[in-house]
């Protein structure tokens, strides 16, 4: 991008150096490869904006996998002081945690090879999936708030999954300080038949096997050893959380009129986390975040209720390797110049990696460290990685969180007019099923940047490793 100086400052890693407004400089994660795709659009624009919000430490940070967002580039990192910082809703989007998690199951590549067909129509018909489209629970706005409350503990409470599932959810899959009479009727309203729904776009349910193993002892404790069959789910908190953080959007641009803020970027609208405007996000956002944890934990719930009928697999066998988000603004304490302080990390299209020994991880993961789960596009590879003790120093604690488009969803529908998506990926092994040809055309392949050179990334500048990668046998999307 024109007017925007990057800097080497060593492997896989470039300053933008601190000029103008900003506060702190930029620190950008990416290979010359990946640079070539990131310069095309304003997402360095956007890290450099972000850059000039009050309060901001250390680094406006950006991942391998950025591409241009609303606000905050997606694949952004920026960590704002705790106690008299700032919150800003661009700073985790729209989708308000979404994520991803992944199961594996007591078989291997060949024995769901030969059924795929079977599994992805069965998928197809029972896991809810596209725009606006809800599930078969319809809850009332008291259940709502439970949910908003309890997250995944409500979903397991109600017999829909496994109690030791919790231990593998980020934050035991339920974060405190939701705030439910935060949030408006109208977010109720759609959120209420939307629970255990996979919605469109990149979200997707993917049935798959472990391709190859990159270190064989933390893939063995992970039960990830090469052929295992895996299932990956990547969702979010669907209409729940988009009326959220519209809702917010539309109270800030009116706050920061009265409070006179000048900013670098109207999308870039945020509160003092001490005003009521900031509380009421704060509160607001962690409900979206627990209503995230619990749909995720009901398409599992889906996902291994299909598993058991179509592949005969006892329900308590699909076990659940991890579960973390990508959208997330959170409480941490960390580490800066030498000082423990409490801030409030805002991760955008960006996962939060813990290393071996950190005591916020269970006991299960604690001796190897919290897996990453990167997935790719729906016709290459996803992968699952460790974070590296380097991630706590430079990034608070943060890796990638999936390849990163690299084309807008107009340019890979042109892209992909006058082409069959899906006879495409079904010549390269790969059977899918979608309520719409828009979305495989906006979510083909080539529309994301390459996966692996962004977990090469990542792992050249010492944030992760690779653990284990897993192939796409069979995706169903919306």
């Amino acid at each position: 991008m024109a007017g925007i100086k990057l800097q080497k400052a060593g492997e896989a890693r470039w300053r933008i150096p601190r000029e103008g407004s900003m506060q702190v400089e930029g620190v950008v994660y990416a290979t010359d490869e990946l640079l070539k795709t990131i310069r095309d659009d304003e997402s360095l624009r956007q890290v450099v904006n972000v850059a000039q919000l009050p309060g901001i430490v250390k680094a406006s940070i950006a991942m391998p996998d950025i591409h241009y967002g609303y606000g905050f580039p997606i694949g952004g990192v920026a960590a704002f002081p705790a106690e008299d910082g700032i919150v800003s809703p661009g700073g985790v989007g729209y989708d308000i945690n979404c994520g991803v998690r992944v199961l594996r199951l007591p078989l291997q590549k060949e024995d769901v090879e030969k059924e795929i067909h079977r599994i992805v129509d069965a998928l197809f018909s029972h896991v809810p999936a596209g725009l606006g489209r809800g599930g078969p629970l319809k809850l009332s706005k008291k259940d709502l708030k439970k949910v908003a409350r309890e997250g995944a503990v409500w979903v397991i409470n109600r017999g829909m999954g496994l109690s030791d599932d919790l231990e593998s959810i980020e934050d035991g899959g339920r974060i405190d300080g939701a705030d439910p009479d935060a949030v408006s009727d109208r977010a109720y309203d759609r959120g209420s038949d939307q629970l255990g729904t996979v919605g469109s776009g990149n979200h997707f349910v993917e049935i798959g096997y472990v391709d190859k193993v990159y270190d064989p002892e933390i893939a063995r404790l992970f039960g990830l050893e090469e052929g295992t069959a895996t299932v990956l789910i990547h969702s979010g908190s669907r209409g729940f959380g988009h009326q959220i953080c519209d809702d917010t959007i539309r109270a800030l641009q009116s706050y920061v009129t009265r409070k006179n803020i000048n900013l670098p970027d109207r999308q870039l609208v945020y509160a003092r986390v001490n005003d009521p405007e900031g509380r009421k996000y704060l509160g607001a956002m962690k409900s979206a975040i627990n209503y995230a944890f619990a749909n995720r934990a009901i398409i599992a719930h889906f996902v291994r209720e299909v598993l058991k009928k179509v592949l005969k697999i006892p329900y308590d066998q699909i076990a659940l390797v991890y579960d973390v988000g990508h959208n997330i603004a959170k409480e941490e304490e960390h580490v800066v110049d030498g000082e423990r302080i409490k801030l409030i990390v805002h991760r955008k299209g960006a996962t939060r990696g813990l290393p071996a020994g950190d005591s916020r991880l269970p006991l299960r993961y604690r001796g190897t460290g919290q897996p990453v789960i990167i997935p790719g596009d729906m016709g290459r590879a996803s992968y699952i990685l460790v974070a590296e003790s380097r991630a706590l120093e430079e990034t608070f604690g943060t890796v990638c969180h999936g390849a990163g488009r690299n084309l807008s969803r107009a340019q890979a529908k042109k892209r992909a007019r006058g082409r069959q998506i899906d006879q495409e990926l079904k010549r390269d092994g790969v059977v899918v099923r979608s309520h719409s040809r828009a979305t495989l055309a906006e979510e083909m392949p080539e529309a994301y940047k390459d996966v692996s050179e962004v977990v090469h990334a990542v792992e050249a500048a010492g944030l992760a490793r690779a653990v284990a990668r897993l192939k796409p046998l069979g995706v169903i999307k919306g």
